[in-house]
């Protein structure tokens, strides 16, 4: 009998997603766009809904041990968020599915809810309803947005074309660094639980951990510029993986320059403590929510002034390869090596 079972962990997220919906045939016409991107996008009338799911298991995710729970509320809404924002899209509702054991205590939910709120009053967005249950171990949070975008200005990762611009919002990889930060302080607590956590001075790295942004005000600068990428995702798998991405659902090519990719001077000191290339952790630390996105060369000037969005390579043709060009002039394959829920990869 022939073999064809493969491991999960070999498939990796998107590789399992492709294969568990290889076979999925679209039934309604109002769906006009769906597995693929970083949302569904629905066919209502004028606009189009655009629909996003995501979901925390702690463990995994996230770790009570050093995540506040408020923090942990703020994250898992604005995470959502993202996606809307990567199609080019606003965000408007939320739902919230939640399961949690009997070690969690009323005023953690509080907290949780708290943070929550925040999120959704920071982005004018409705906490529309959800569900939630029991759990027999750890804690669960799903969170579902919704979101409005124009007719013929929505955003997908399969428009890019050869020779279009490769950018970057912000700077990478001080979330990636916050992480390896805070599971630093809490391996020492857990040896001695006397020791007080080691946490002054490094506010930006933990901030982008604990509690990221999504570039709501890039998607405006774009409405109120007249900006159209070709192509977007938002960066929460790690640079390498998002930019292939694109490069996949386009059938393109790409090259990267690392001198150019943007690192704030606190990530290369924290990445100095832990002996981590900055660049590696920019390339593959995942969870900073800035967007990548590509554009016509004829864009150019429309963005060429702002303070945060950095050029940081081109679209080239597919038989080209993805291609990384670091310091010294040399040119790499580009490899996704960010976030793999099923494998061995840096811990989200």
């Amino acid at each position: 009998m022939k073999k064809t079972d493969k491991k999960i962990e070999e498939l990796g997220e998107f590789g399992l997603i492709r294969h568990l919906t290889k076979d999925v045939r679209i039934k309604n016409p109002e769906t006009h766009r769906g597995i693929g991107d970083d949302a569904a996008v629905l066919d209502f009338g004028d606009r189009h809904v655009i629909a996003s799911t995501d979901i925390l298991m702690e463990g995994i995710h996230f770790n009570l041990i050093y995540t506040p729970m408020k923090h942990l509320g703020y994250k898992a809404v604005v995470a959502n968020l993202s996606d809307i924002f990567a199609m080019n899209a606003i965000p408007k509702q939320i739902l919230i599915s939640l399961a949690f054991s009997a070690k969690i205590s009323l005023k953690q939910i509080e907290n949780l809810y708290a943070g929550i709120k925040l999120a959704c009053d920071n982005y004018n967005v409705d906490l529309a309803g959800g569900d939630t249950s029991t759990s027999l171990t750890g804690m669960a949070i799903s969170i579902t947005a919704l979101g409005s975008g124009e007719k013929g200005k929505i955003v997908y990762r399969s428009g890019a074309k050869t020779n279009d611009l490769i950018c970057v919002t912000g700077n990478l990889g001080a979330a990636y660094l916050g992480l390896q930060l805070l599971e630093r302080e809490k391996k020492l607590f857990m040896e001695n639980p006397k020791l007080q956590p080691a946490l002054d001075g490094y506010d930006y790295p933990l901030q982008r951990q604990l509690k990221p942004e999504p570039r709501a005000d890039i998607i405006n600068f774009f409405k109120e510029n007249h900006v159209m990428p070709t192509a977007m995702i938002d960066i929460s798998d790690g640079l390498s993986s998002e930019v292939l991405h694109i490069c996949n659902e386009s059938e393109t090519g790409c090259r990267i320059y690392a001198d150019r990719i943007p690192v704030d001077r606190y990530t290369e000191e924290l990445a100095g403590e832990f002996n981590i290339t900055p660049l590696v952790a920019a390339l593959n630390g995942g969870e900073d929510y800035e967007l990548v996105f590509t554009l016509s060369p004829g864009e150019l000037e429309k963005v060429q002034g702002h303070k945060d969005i950095k050029i940081i390579g081109h679209i080239t043709a597919k038989e080209d390869g993805c291609s990384l060009v670091i310091h010294d002039g040399s040119i790499i394959p580009l490899q996704a090596q960010g976030w793999n829920a099923y494998g061995r990869s840096p811990q989200k």
